[in-house]
């Protein structure tokens, strides 16, 4: 007898890695990311950013650093070193404490992460719990009361009590570092390879993370580094000149993007999980006694940032730490519905003061600030807002892939991004190539490359490079028929709905402003 609830299950789980599959593949085909030394078989979770890739990334960041740096009174940026003093990551508890938890799979030969494999088991129990609380959502309507339904329906109380005390347990016994009690929870909940279904598992043990290096002229006398593995100690280490040099006073941040890297043994699902990384970071420094408010204020803040992006409300959801790092007494994600699921975008933690004093005690320098209200010294506490740029472009990237198909019954490939993000913000299309309409083209096109990054096509039949245009992002359009040498007017085309409008040429910076500008959409993160 057929299994039904099982075979959707397993062609829902098809689809979602067929979507993925296609990610890949469009993102490689059009130039936004390719496999790190291709020609040379590659380097495993290490990738390229091609000319529209890297353009697209360019946008991300220049967005969130509008957002957290210019329209902040009070944050500044910072662009720190990548290699610092060893001594640094033996303060910030890297060179001790950046482990992760990684287990075998005996039969497979594939090596995973214990905590990854015990964070999915227990995201399906909760996936039972949604669609339930789904449901009733639907069968009772705008009466639904999800609080209420929660607390008293016996199944949806189970699966919610299952996931809570697994995600307790396993935060127990990896803060206590009893590793034999990983293991035995991976057993005792019968978590399979997810590849073979094997479940033949080796004990779990830890792995550092940091990359080595050396600096000197010769080998013997080359002093240990480390590659930074984060971007947030160089804010740490700079803050007293930041503070002095900027007369900042607290509360204030400093916010600074950056390449981080990670020799990730389980690094996967194309960029997510990279060796070579790029974060965006803020550290906003506060009085004691005050970051929870700031930390809350964070919380809400970034997640509207994500918002204006127009990604889709439901594709978010914060997911509050059970296990805390070692310097922090309050953590959340921002998480994010990848094609393989929801998994952490951003992270939002009160770090407390546990940076600060512990480059103080290192160091044996003060790293205190005199508060002239309250007349004393202190060390602030640091509430830190940390989203990888990868992540952002793939959630963004991935979300705006479509294949749609057209009344006529054709189907089109279109890449809708948020138009502020495109790589290309207008394509500029000779209908033909003569009777002077290339040269008219390029006219427009020259006078729009001083605001815009705009691109020029005349290969092909219109429709087709319409398409192409649409397979690449690009929110707009502009072809030049016979009638523009007449009138002066093209036609402006728009990506998302293909809708045509005759416009005179004088009128296209405007109309595209409106449309990509950053203040536009930055607006409604900031309503």
């Amino acid at each position: 007898m057929v299994n039904y609830k099982a075979f959707l299950y397993f062609c829902g789980m098809a689809k979602q890695e067929d979507i993925f599959k296609n990610v890949i593949s469009h993102a490689k085909e059009y130039g936004f990311i390719f496999p790190s030394s291709e020609i040379y078989d590659g380097l495993s979770a290490v990738y390229d950013y091609g000319q529209n890739g890297a353009e697209l990334k360019k946008n991300i960041r220049e967005y969130w650093w509008k957002s957290m740096v210019q329209m902040h009174d009070n944050i500044v940026g910072l662009d720190a070193s990548i290699l610092m003093h060893p001594t640094t990551w033996k303060a910030s508890g890297h060179v001790d404490a950046f482990n992760d938890p990684l287990i075998d799979n005996k039969d497979s030969k594939k090596r995973y992460r214990a905590d990854v494999l015990i964070e999915d088991y227990a995201e399906k129990i909760n996936q039972k719990a949604q669609k339930e609380i789904e449901k009733a959502r639907i069968r009772f309507g705008e009466f639904f009361n999800e609080e209420e339904f929660k607390s008293t329906n016996p199944r949806v109380v189970e699966y919610l009590a299952r996931h809570k005390q697994i995600l307790e347990r396993m935060a127990k016994s990896l803060e206590t570092e009893n590793l034999e009690d990983v293991k035995a929870l991976i057993e005792e909940l019968e978590i399979a390879d997810p590849e073979t279904g094997s479940r033949n598992w080796t004990e779990v043990r830890q792995f550092n993370l940091m990359f080595g290096t050396k600096l000197g002229a010769s080998a013997e006398g080359a002093m240990d580094l480390y590659l930074r593995p984060e971007t947030a100690q160089g804010i740490f280490v700079n803050f007293l000149n930041v503070q002095k040099s900027g007369r900042m006073k607290v509360p204030f941040g400093i916010a600074q993007t950056g390449k981080a890297f990670r020799n990730e043994i389980v690094a996967r699902q194309f960029i997510f999980r990279m060796r070579e990384f790029e974060q965006m970071e803020m550290q906003f420094f506060v009085r004691p006694g005050e970051e929870m408010q700031y930390y809350e204020y964070w919380k809400t803040t970034r997640l509207k940032w994500h918002l204006s992006l127009g990604l889709g409300e439901n594709n978010y959801r914060f997911h509050d730490h059970e296990k805390l790092a070692h310097y922090a007494n309050a953590a959340a994600d921002i998480e994010f519905n990848f094609p393989f699921g929801f998994k952490e975008l951003e992270g939002i933690h009160s770090r407390t003061d546990f940076d600060l004093k512990a480059h103080e005690q290192f160091s044996g320098r003060k790293l205190q600030y005199f508060d002239s209200e309250l007349n004393e010294n202190y060390t602030p506490y640091v509430v830190e807002t940390s989203v990888g740029l990868d992540r952002m472009f793939l959630a963004v990237f991935s979300t705006a892939l479509k294949e749609e198909t057209l009344e006529d019954g054709s189907t089109r490939t279109v890449l809708k991004l948020p138009s502020v993000l495109a790589p290309i913000k207008a394509a500029v299309l000779p209908l033909i190539k003569r009777d002077g309409l290339p040269e008219m083209a390029q006219r427009i096109l020259a006078d729009l490359r001083w605001d815009f990054n705009v691109t020029y096509d005349e290969k092909d039949a219109v429709g087709r490079r319409y398409r192409r245009q649409d397979a690449l992002g690009t929110p707009f359009c502009i072809t030049v028929d016979h009638q523009t040498l007449e009138d002066g007017t093209v036609t402006l085309r728009h990506r998302d709905s293909m809708l045509q409008d005759r416009v005179k040429v004088e009128e296209l910076r405007k109309l595209i402003n409106d449309e990509v500008s950053v203040s536009t959409w930055l607006k409604k993160a900031m309503a």
